[in-house]
């Protein structure tokens, strides 16, 4: 299969000057088409404009905001033609089921999936905006409590790429257990942790880079010696043996379908 030509960017929340100024490096000009889709913000007009001033405050000229809620439909002719044009959608944070839940079988998210595979473009987004990003995501699970059975939640997300979990605010909000009850549930899975500030590139669908001060935490379940997770009643603690886990940083990477940690060579490294 050959590999997608599109970019994930995704960053764990938190201050994300620095992952605007990133998208700004990755794009070739200045009038480079931008959409902000703010859906999942609790207030979407004021954030999608928020994001678009940000980006114009870099100098971007093309940035437009798509209202998609009850009352706005996303297969909008106009949002149609808008998406086939452009360079970077954005996603913002806030409720990432409510963003999957109004993309999720429109023609809208088609062509943004067929764009991704096939063209130069770049996906990206912050906390809500990263979390949506594969075919599954994390929406439940507290502290200790979600190394509880039952209360670790997953639901479907916007399967840009399959069988990884995006999880956001990871050192913040202490969750690490959801991270890694979630993996060991379904060990196809690798789960990437995103500390606030801190973000991940993905190329080709496959290679994870990292960007910002921090660290990003992989979890790998693939080699589970044993689980009691699918013998265990709801609100039973879950036992697992042989979870891997990783902690990257900038400068190095982690290749999903290798399952293979690795430095990036010095000449490449931004």
């Amino acid at each position: 299969m050959e590999p997608v030509k599109g970019k994930l960017i995704a960053l764990g929340g938190g201050d994300d000057d620095g992952l605007i100024k990133l998208i700004r490096s990755e794009i070739c000009a200045l009038t480079s088409h931008i959409e902000v889709i703010a859906t999942a913000a609790s207030a979407p007009e004021e954030s999608g404009n928020a994001y678009k001033e940000a980006f114009e405050e870099l100098g971007c000229h093309s940035v437009y905001f798509m209202h998609i809620d009850e009352d706005n439909e996303a297969d909008k002719p106009e949002y149609l033609e808008r998406i086939s044009k452009a360079d970077v959608i954005f996603f913002t944070g806030g409720d990432q089921v409510r963003l999957a839940k109004f993309l999720n079988g429109t023609e809208l998210l088609r062509i943004m999936h067929r764009r991704y595979r096939t063209e130069d473009i770049i996906i990206s987004g912050t906390s809500a905006g990263a979390a949506i990003m594969s075919d599954r995501m994390i929406y439940n699970g507290y502290g200790h409590y979600s190394l509880i059975k039952g209360e670790m939640k997953t639901t479907v997300g916007c399967s840009f790429i399959n069988n990884i979990f995006i999880d956001t605010h990871f050192a913040e909000r202490g969750r690490f257990g959801r991270l890694a009850h979630a993996v060991a549930h379904d060990p196809r899975y690798i789960g990437i942790g995103l500390s606030e500030e801190t973000g991940i590139i993905i190329k080709e669908g496959d290679q994870v880079e990292v960007f910002g001060p921090g660290v990003v935490t992989v979890i790998d379940a693939s080699n589970i010696k044993f689980s009691n997770i699918h013998q265990v009643a709801d609100n039973d603690p879950i036992a697992v043996e042989n979870l891997k886990m990783h902690l990257l940083v900038h400068g190095y990477r982690y290749c999903l379908k290798e399952h293979l940690f690795q430095p990036i060579p010095v000449e490449e490294v931004r």
